[in-house]
Parts: C-alpha cells; structure tokens; sequence
C-alpha cells in the first residue's frame, strides 16, 4: 500500500466529521417518516431499560456491574451487550439520559450516536488506502447505512452496533501499524479502537476483528515475506485485548453452565444468507425464503442486503472493463469478500447463531472493492488516454479496452442490472409486497446516475447515487424485519401498582406472541414489567431478558430470552411452590404477578393477598413481607444440619452488596443468612479481617454461615476473580500505553516523523 501523504490527518478528520453529519442527516429523515423508527424489540424490552439502570448506576457512584432489579439479568457486565466497560457507551448513556427525552428518542439518540461514529470510521478508512474524499464518503454511507445496521444494529440488537462503531476504526488503526513507513511506536493506532470494539458488546464483531486481524497478517506476509512486519499489528491488538480485558474474562465466566453455552442445533440454520437471495444486494425487494427464528422457510424481503446498488455494480464493471488491473490491485480484498460472504451462508458454530450477522463485515468490504474499481475507471481512463501504443496488437488492446470502459461504466451497468433483477423477479415470482413505486425510484436513480457519470459531478455520484438508493429503500420497505414492537407505557418509569420494596415474579407468556402492538395496541407494561423493563421504575423482579441465560434462576425456572417462564413450570410455581415452605418463599420472593392470559393464582390462598388488579393482570403480595437479608434456621439443601437464630439489623443494600449488623448467639450451632439477591461467583463476606465463605442455595442465591458468637458489621461485595485479574491487566496495559504514548511525542519532537 502506498504511504498516505504526511500531515492529512486532521483534514481527513473533518472529512469524517462531514460523512457523519450526513449520516446524522439521514437518520433524520427517516425519523420524520416513521419516528418509531428505532424503537423495536429487543431496544424496548432490553436495552433501554437496562441503561437507564445503567445511568442511574452512575448517579449513584457505583459501577454498573449488576443490577438489583432483575435476577435473569441481574449481571450487565456478563451479559456483555451492554457495553459496561466502554468508555463511549457509558458517556453516552450518561449524556442522553441527562435530556427529558421519551423512549424512541432515547432509543434514537443512542443509535445515532453510534452511526456516526461508524460513518467516521468508514471514512476514515477509505482516506488510510488513499481513495479519493468522495469515494471514501461512498464507504461511510455504505458502512453505516448498510441494511444490516439499518434493520438490525440500529434498530434492535444495539449490542451488535455498539461494536461494529470501530470496527472500520480498528482497521484503519491495524493497516496503519502495519505501515513500514510509519514509526516504531506505530503499533499504538489500533489499540483504543480494539479496547472500544471488545467493549461494545457483541461477540460476533470480535470473532470478526479476529478474521480481520488473520487476513491483514496474511496479506502482509505475502507483500513483505517478512514474519517482523506483524509485530506491531500484533502488539496494538495485545494492548486492545488488555485494556478490554475485564469485559472478555466476565463473559467467558458467566457464560459457563448457561443456556447459550449447551446452545440449541436448529439455531444454527437460522438466518442464513440464501444464495437464492443475492440479487438483494442489486434489487433490496428481492423475495425468497430465509430460514427464520423458528426454524420456519419463509418469506423474506432482502432489506439486509441493501447497499446503495453502487458497489456491486462498480465490481462488476470493474471485472468486465479492466478485469487484470482490478483482480491484480484488489485481489487481497477480493479473496477476502468471497470468505466473509461464504461464511455467512455456513451454519454458524458453538455459542455463535444466526451466520447473517456477518454481512455488516461483507458490505465494508463490497465498498472497499467498489472504491477499488471506481480508481481503476479513473486511473485507466488517463492511462488509455495518454498511452501511443505502437504495435497493432496493443492498438487493437487500447481499443477494446477503450471501449468496454466507455460502455460498462457503473452506472450503465447498473441499468443492465437492474433492469435484469426486475425481469427475474416478474418472472419468477419474487418481487415482493413492497415492488411499486420501490422499482420505478430506483430506475430513476441509476438513469439519472447514467448521465452523472459523463457530468462535472462524476466524482461525487457513487456517494450521491448511494445515499439516494439507501434512502428511497427505507422509506420504501419498512427496516422492521417481522420482529415485534410493543407500546410500552411510559409510566414504566415509576413503581405502580407494585411496591420498590418487595421481589416479584411476573407470569406472562411469550410477549412477542400475545402483547406485540399487532395484539396489544394500547400502552402496557406496568403491571407484568415484561423483560427487563423492571429496571426502569427499579422493581425488584426474578425476571428479565437474557440472551445467555446465566446458570441459577434463569436455568432452574426454565425462563425464555424475553423474561417469559415456561407455562408448566409457571404453573407449578404458583400451584405447589407458592407457600411460606416453597422455593419462592426460600427464595424470598413476596410478591406475584399473573397475567390475565393467565387463569390460576399463587397457592395457598391463605399466604397471599391480591394487592391489585389492573388490564394486564393481577398483582399478588405475601401477607408477611421477606427480609432482603434473613437468619435461617433450616434449609432444604441441607436437611440434616440447624442453624442458630442470628439478629440482623440496619440493612444496607446496594448495587454490588450490601451491608448488615449481625449478632450470633454463642453456643454450639453456627448461623446461616440467606441474601435475596442472585447469586453470582465472586461474592466475599467478611466483618472487619475476618472473611467468611460465600455458599449458593442451589446456585440460585448467597449463603453465609456465621460461626456461633460472630458479631459486628458484616460486608458482602461482588469481587470476582475475572475483575480482580481484568483490571490489573488493564491498568497495566494502560500505562503501557500511555508510556508509549509519551515515549513517541518524546521522539517526534526530537526527530519528527509520522507515527
């Protein structure tokens, strides 16, 4: 690659800071066409909720490790799509829930915070491989406007957006330390974007970087032959790792013994990229069948694929044009676009579903490619023109060549195209509700392109022709691709009808069933608190949303992604394991909420009480309220041993623990407390230097035995080894950095040079 020209950087940036703002721009539009437009299923019943917890976290001191509000989801930084190490997701969940915003601004502020960033990225890359100010807009439309981001990453699975953000980031941070013309301190440019991508929250954008990294090694030791050229890739990645390290060591913990971690087979076929699907790239209402969540072929507009029309057609003319030129300057690429589109087309493997997710990767790298050909139109073009071929062979080449590039230009390639995906999908069938006026815009858009090839404005048409395209696909085929939306009350920010100070279990069934707005058109929520919208009004609740479904509560009650029980354990819960001697009881729960859907209620009669009843069902409280913190003096899971009565008072409990006074009788029997909170690996107990066991009941919640005579101030905190070990790697990691960091501005000043 060639050395990019001393001292463009800061230009560069505003450049980016331009592609942003057009994004932003864009983003805009669509929400005055549907201001609804991010607020979607797993945004409403997962992610905001859990950061506003995550804000009021903050404002309370304390880092946002857990949540006392959910059980299912009591661990956000396991859960890792909430981002809880990220420097960026934090500040920017901070800064948004300072404004009085509603939920879908929220959601939209959230969103669009990230795309920018992603369009910034996507710049800035083009700019790091010297293509030209408009083609590497080209780069940031399609990078951030793709329709994977538009109907997934910034709609629904927020986790997978706030990753990719700096996924373009981190590979203009990696090509850069692969620069030989570069200083030695240049291994530093990836690192802070592979600390932000680990810490944005989806393991599928790592598994992606992870490729990346792979195939940047091997380009780079097929151009160089040299294994030294990879060290400094390889150490900014180690510094990455190591910043982020606290978030990859709490997945890899909390995921042992989940529900994600046994996996489910048939997940593994679900939403694959159909070959018969690949005319979406060209024409997005392109209909075949996918295979969907349920493992069902049906129907599916190829919205995902959209891409702005502009780089498969560039490609392809750039194949028939100049066929050798383009293959010979991207061939590293090229090979690169047809791995990552065959691995979305694989069924996915272990904890990795739904092999789709891979097309954000594939479609930076389709505008790479594109960005490619369109250099080699505008590169062969003068070559052709300035070239005096003498033998008559190389006039007859000059010829052909002139000619094929006069005809296959993009744009009128891409009428060819489209005029073909249009025929196609009459003929067979697969134009999809969403065909008219879709196909006739977009006839316009590339005629109109046609002509711009030959104008003043040639540079600017694939971004021009690209923004155009993504545009009048949203707001032609809705980005809502079959999954639910609810109207969620908002209310949901207070406590009623329930108590803050009481633990619940809600019984509701699958919501995407019975309350999408399909079913449910009138605000609800705040009764049966679906998910982990508990976190809102800071209800305590067994319930909550979890992709990974820790071992303990989530695993033993059988509880669904969305916060659902499974209705036979449901219904056992209420009818056999609802008295002051069941499971609920020992949990400590003191409160039941059952849907209307629902006809029984919590057994016996005599321990309950209905506290109230409203349009979504009916809210139950124990007659005798639970202690958060209790002395016991026997426990199921221990049927042959006693425990003394120990007196507990002035309770504090807070996000990570809490704290208690305690007082055990002396005599021969030790004290057992039971905590009403769920239990995770890493709790420690002590009264002043004296440390105690932390034991689970039935891995559900903490336990800690107290020998007889213990008194004093007793303390139990979430430490964790994974967080002991991840923010010592990180600290370290850290000061090598900034070590680095001041050893090269040391350096520049004495010798300067780019780093």
């Amino acid at each position: 690659m060639k050395r990019r020209e001393q001292g463009r950087t800061p230009s560069d940036f505003l450049g980016a800071l331009g592609a942003g703002a057009v994004v932003i721009a864009f983003c805009f539009t669509l929400l005055w066409h549907d201001p609804l437009l991010f607020w979607n299923d797993d945004y409403e019943l997962s992610i905001l909720p859990v950061f506003a917890d995550v804000a009021r976290s903050w404002s309370e001191g304390h880092l946002p490790l857990l949540s006392p509000y959910s059980w299912v989801c009591g661990n956000l930084a396991g859960e890792f799509q909430y981002g809880t190490f990220s420097v960026f997701v934090n500040a920017a969940v901070v800064l948004i829930w300072k404004f009085p915003l509603s939920f879908p601004q929220q959601a939209a502020a959230l969103s669009m915070a990230h795309v920018f960033v992603l369009a910034m990225g996507g710049y800035m890359l083009g700019r790091g491989r010297n293509f030209s100010a408009p083609l590497a807009l080209m780069i940031a439309l399609v990078a951030a406007l793709n329709g994977w981001i538009a109907c997934w990453g910034a709609t629904d699975w927020f986790g997978a957006l706030g990753a990719f953000a700096w996924f373009p980031w981190a590979w203009w941070g990696l090509e850069r330390a692969l620069d030989s013309a570069r200083s030695r301190w240049r291994f530093l440019w990836p690192a802070p974007f592979v600390y932000l991508l680990v810490t944005g929250g989806f393991p599928y954008t790592v598994l992606m970087l992870a490729v990346l990294i792979a195939w940047l090694s091997l380009k780079s030791l097929g151009q160089t032959r040299k294994l030294a050229s990879l060290w400094p890739l390889l150490l900014g990645v180690l510094l990455g790792l190591g910043l982020s390290a606290p978030a990859w060591l709490a997945i890899l913990d909390y995921v042992q013994g989940s529900a994600r971690e046994g996996g489910d087979t048939a997940s593994h076929f679900q939403w694959l990229l159909p070959a018969a699907a690949l005319p979406g790239f060209i024409l997005p209402n392109w209909t075949v069948n996918w295979i969907d969540f349920s493992t069902r072929a049906m129907p599916h507009t190829a919205t995902e694929l959209a891409c702005g029309l502009v780089p498969p057609a560039a490609i392809l003319a750039g194949f028939i044009a100049f066929p050798r030129t383009f293959v010979r300057r991207s061939k590293w690429e090229l090979g690169l676009l047809v791995a990552v589109l065959i691995i979305s087309m694989l069924p996915s493997a272990n904890v990795f579903r739904w092999s789709f997710r891979w097309l954000p990767f594939l479609h930076v790298v389709l505008a790479l490619c594109a960005a490619e050909a369109f250099r080699v139109f505008n590169s062969r073009a003068e070559e052709l023109t300035a070239e005096d071929p003498e033998s008559a062979e190389e006039r007859t080449k000059t010829s052909a060549s002139s000619a094929l590039s006069a005809v296959f230009t993009p744009g009128s390639l891409a009428v060819v195209l489209v005029a073909l995906a249009i025929a196609a999908s009459l003929l067979f069938h697969l134009l999809g509700q969403y065909a008219f006026p879709f196909s006739w815009i977009i006839l316009g858009i590339i005629g109109a392109w046609a002509l711009l090839e030959r104008s003043r404005l040639r540079n600017w048409t694939p971004a021009i022709v690209a923004v155009a395209t993504l545009l009048a696909t949203y707001l032609c085929i809705p980005t809502n691709c079959g999954v639910p939306k609810y109207n969620l009350d908002q209310k949901l920010t207070g406590p009623a009808p329930l108590d803050p100070q009481r633990l619940y279990l809600s019984i509701y069934p699958a919501p995407e069933d019975f309350y999408r707005v399909e079913k449910r058109s009138e605000p609800f929520g705040t009764t049966l608190r679906p998910g982990s919208t508990s976190m809102w009004g800071g209800i305590h609740l067994i319930n909550g949303y979890s992709p990974i479904r820790p071992s303990g509560v989530a695993r033993e009650f059988a509880f669904a992604i969305h916060g659902e029980i499974r209705p036979d354990v449901g219904n056992t819960l209420l009818e056999q394991e609802s008295g002051p001697e069941g499971i609920l009881a020992r949990l400590g729960v003191d409160g039941i909420i059952v849907a209307n859907e629902i006809a029984l209620d919590p057994q016996p009669e005599t321990e309950w009480e209905l506290a109230a009843v409203t349009q979504e069902g009916r809210v139950f409280h124990r007659r005798k309220p639970i202690a958060i913190v209790r002395s016991v003096t026997d426990i199921d899971s221990r049927p042959n041993e006693r425990f003394a009565s120990a007196e507990i008072s002035q309770v504090v409990n807070n996000r990570n623990g809490f704290e208690a006074s305690v007082a055990v009788p002396d005599g021969a029997a030790p004290a057992l407390l039971a905590v009403s909170r769920p239990f995770f690996g890493g709790y420690r107990a002590n009264i002043g230097d004296r440390f105690f066991r932390v034991e689970s009941y039935r891995g559900l919640m903490p336990m800690i035995g107290l020998p007889p005579g213990t008194k004093g101030r007793l303390t139990i905190a979430y430490r964790p080894r994974w967080l002991i070990w991840g923010t010592a790697i990180a600290a370290f990691s850290c000061l090598a950095m900034l070590g680095s960091i001041v050893a090269a501005l040391a350096t520049s000043r004495s010798r300067p040079r780019s780093v």
